[in-house]
């Protein structure tokens, strides 16, 4: 299913407009460059549709010249999200071979995502 936007926007794709300010964060394992009115998809997290989440995790906050990097993470700074949609990924099929064995082993695999709009970030 393709995700969808207010703006006409593909995923990924973010309006730098006037400002330039943006925050790295932590969710799932993994880090994010975010910006403000940005969709993006991240590892399921275990919220309704609609509702909207913090990310306390930020590891830098920029803006313009601007920057705070935290040791680990910034003190007091927050991202806010709205939970837009959850689903699945594309199928990835995994094959395990061996020549002149006689042995293939086939496995596919769907991961669970959370689609999310970054709606404010605060430092």
């Amino acid at each position: 299913m393709p995700a969808t936007n207010d703006s006409n926007q593909a995923l990924g794709e973010q309006d730098y407009g006037e400002s330039n300010m943006y925050a790295v964060i932590v969710t799932g394992g993994k880090q994010y460059k975010v910006v403000e009115g940005e969709y993006l998809k991240v590892e399921k997290l275990e919220v309704e549709t609609g509702a909207s989440i913090e990310f306390d995790r930020v590891l830098l906050v920029a803006d313009g010249d601007d920057v705070k990097i935290g040791a680990p993470v910034v003190e007091g700074a927050k991202v806010t999200a709205e939970i837009r949609a959850h689903g699945r990924g594309d199928k990835i099929r995994i094959i395990k071979f061996r020549r002149r064995k006689h042995h293939m082993k086939r496995q596919g695999h769907r991961q669970w995502y959370t689609e999310i709009k970054i709606t404010g970030i605060s430092a």
